[in-house]
C-alpha cells in the first residue's frame, strides 16, 4: 500500500515552547489513520503544518510523493488535501445548497473569476448529489445557521468533498455532536473509505477512533509516544500513562 501523506521530522516551536517536536508517521493510501492525545498534545498545530497555515520550525511534508512543506494553504488544497476545522467554518447566512456551491470556487478558480461563468448546473448538481449521500438534502433550502449543529458538521464535511480531495484530514468530527448524527457521521466516514478516500481525523471520542481508525497515531506534549492497531494502543502502557496519569 503506497502512502499517500508522509510526515517527517515535523516540528513547530512557538518562541521557546515546542508544539510539535520531531514527529514522524505515514498515512496509507485508502486507510484512515487517527490521530489522539491529551489536550494540548500537539494535534491542530500538527494540522496546521501540514495544510500551511502554520510554516513549521523544520522537517518535512510529502503528499503523494510531492514536497508540500511551506506551501501556501490554496496550493495544498488545489492538490488535493481537504480539511475541516474544530469549529465548522460555513457562510452562515446563505442556504446549505449555496454553502456547498461556494465551497468549490477555491478549487476551479477564484470568486472573481467564477462570476463570469453564467452556469452553475454542474456544481448544483454535485452539491445535490453530496447532500443526498449526507443524508441532509431535506436541509438543502434551509439558512445554514438555523439547522442543528451536527447538521453543520455534516454540511462541514459536504464543502470539503465538493472538491474531491484526495486525502480528508477532520479536526473533531463528532464534537458537539449527538449520538445519532455521530453514528450517522462516521457511517458515511465508512462509506466513503470504501469508495477510496483516504481519512486523518483528531478525535477524542475513543469509542468512534476505536472502531472507525484502521492505525492509531498517538501524541504527547508534541511527541509521537505510539503508533498502532487499535488493539494495540488499547494495551499501550506509555497511552494510558498519557491520559490518565501514572
Amino acid at each position: 500500500m503506497n502512502n499517500i501523506l508522509e510526515i517527517a521530522g515535523l516540528r513547530k516551536k512557538f518562541y521557546q515552547l515546542e508544539a510539535v517536536a520531531g514527529v514522524d508517521f505515514e498515512v496509507r493510501e485508502g486507510e484512515i489513520l487517527g490521530l489522539i492525545g491529551p489536550n494540548g498534545s500537539g494535534k491542530t498545530t500538527l494540522f496546521d503544518c501540514i495544510t500551511g497555515i502554520q510554516r513549521p520550525t523544520a522537517g518535512e511534508v510529502r503528499f503523494m510523493g510531492k514536497r508540500i512543506t511551506r506551501m501556501k494553504p490554496h496550493c495544498i488544497y488545489q492538490l488535493g488535501i481537504g480539511r475541516t476545522f474544530q469549529l465548522v467554518q460555513l457562510f452562515p447566512g446563505m442556504t446549505v445548497l449555496d454553502n456547498m456551491i461556494m465551497a468549490i470556487q477555491e478549487s476551479e478558480g477564484t470568486v472573481l473569476s467564477r462570476l463570469f461563468q453564467m452556469d452553475e448546473s454542474k456544481d448544483e448538481k454535485k452539491a445535490i448529489e453530496l447532500l443526498e449521500f449526507l443524508n441532509i438534502i431535506h436541509l438543502k433550502d434551509q439558512i445554514a445557521k438555523n439547522i442543528s449543529y451536527g447538521q453543520q458538521k455534516l454540511l462541514d464535511m459536504g464543502m470539503v468533498l465538493m472538491s474531491k480531495p484526495k486525502l480528508i484530514m477532520l479536526d473533531e468530527p463528532m464534537a458537539g455532536v449527538n449520538a445519532t448524527l455521530g453514528k450517522e457521521i462516521a457511517e458515511r466516514l465508512i462509506e466513503l473509505n470504501r469508495r477510496g478516500c483516504s481519512f486523518l481525523i483528531i478525535e477524542h471520542n475513543m469509542r468512534v477512533i476505536m472502531n472507525l481508525c484502521h492505525r492509531i497515531v498517538v501524541l504527547d506534549y508534541g511527541k509521537k509516544i505510539a503508533e498502532g492497531s487499535p488493539e494495540e494502543i488499547q494495551n499501550n502502557k506509555q497511552v494510558l500513562a498519557a491520559y490518565f496519569g501514572g
